[in-house]
């Protein structure tokens, strides 16, 4: 590859937020789309995010950040800006693909918001007539045409659970921090091997962002990242003993991957019958028994 290519290559950041919030979300019935036909441009930051339900259930809003889990909009619609801060032009490009989605289904139907990764200039949001809500970090304007459009602001998000998977993204490494132990304290990291391979995946290239790799210009897509996150992974296993390995499992995990005889094996045939009543013991003799004769 020719050095001129990769240095128009660059990262899709708002098809990694999706990724991230389609792990998170698809077990509440919402879907997730990274690429939708309100695009008017290819390098355009919108994904959408589109209930399966009826209406919004307490379970999807618990997991949906401030702002856009008030809404009571079937689409949300969402300009994902990342490494750009928020600027006029980004409302214009909002207000048009508000504007277009709404046409298609009905404006009561369509919710846009901005994500803002960068805390946005007082000045701009003045100039815009943007102000504070009652969500700390979630701003509209009284503008006729831009009061349909939210701005939220990641880095001033409330440290609440449900704001952890917008969090992620934020552009202060502090803010990312707290939202990432919001999701191990939801279990969500735990129970799904690709989120949490995405997410060691994203702190590692933010890593090397940090250092100046992101004047490389590099490109990375949701399925590079999770892989880089599941080698980190694997070399990081690799390195422990097996007692290392298995201290951080609860007792549940641990006995999911044994079988009963496994369990059985351990104990001794007192320590099996232990806690056990005594017609409780007959019983099972008298059902060996059976089974011995049969």
């Amino acid at each position: 590859m020719k050095p001129d290519t990769i240095k128009k290559q660059k990262t899709s950041w708002h098809r990694l937020l999706a990724k991230l919030l389609e792990l998170v979300l698809s077990q509440v019935k919402i879907e997730v789309l990274p690429d939708v036909s309100v695009m008017t441009a290819p390098e355009a930051d919108v994904l959408l995010l589109r209930r399966l339900t009826a209406q919004w259930t307490a379970a999807q809003r618990a997991l949906l950040p401030d702002g856009i889990r008030d809404s009571k909009a079937s689409h949300i619609l969402i300009e994902f800006k990342y490494t750009q801060s928020f600027n006029e032009d980004a409302l214009a490009q909002a207000i048009g693909y508000d504007f277009l989605q709404a046409k298609r289904l009905s404006p009561v139907d369509v919710q846009t918001a901005i994500l803002s990764a960068k805390t946005p200039r007082a000045e701009t949001l003045e100039q815009l007539g943007f102000k504070n809500t009652k969500f700390a970090g979630v701003y509209r304007s009284k503008i006729p045409i831009i009061e349909r459009v939210l701005l939220i602001s990641l880095n001033d998000l409330s440290n609440e659970p449900h704001n952890a998977g917008v969090k992620y993204f934020s552009s202060k490494k502090k803010v990312k921090q707290q939202a990432l132990q919001h999701l191990k304290s939801l279990d969500l990291i735990s129970l799904n091997d690709e989120l949490r391979f995405l997410i060691s995946g994203l702190k590692e290239i933010w890593a090397i962002f940090v250092k100046g790799g992101a004047k490389m210009k590099m490109k990375y897509t949701p399925e590079e990242v999770i892989k880089i996150g599941k080698h980190l992974e694997e070399a990081w296993l690799a390195t422990l003993t097996p007692s290392e390995r298995l201290e951080d499992l609860k007792p549940k995990e641990l006995l999911a991957a044994l079988t009963p005889s496994e369990v059985l094996e351990k104990f001794t045939p007192f320590e099996r019958m232990a806690g056990l009543k005594p017609y409780e013991i007959e019983d099972y003799l008298k059902q060996l028994k059976k089974r011995e004769h049969a």
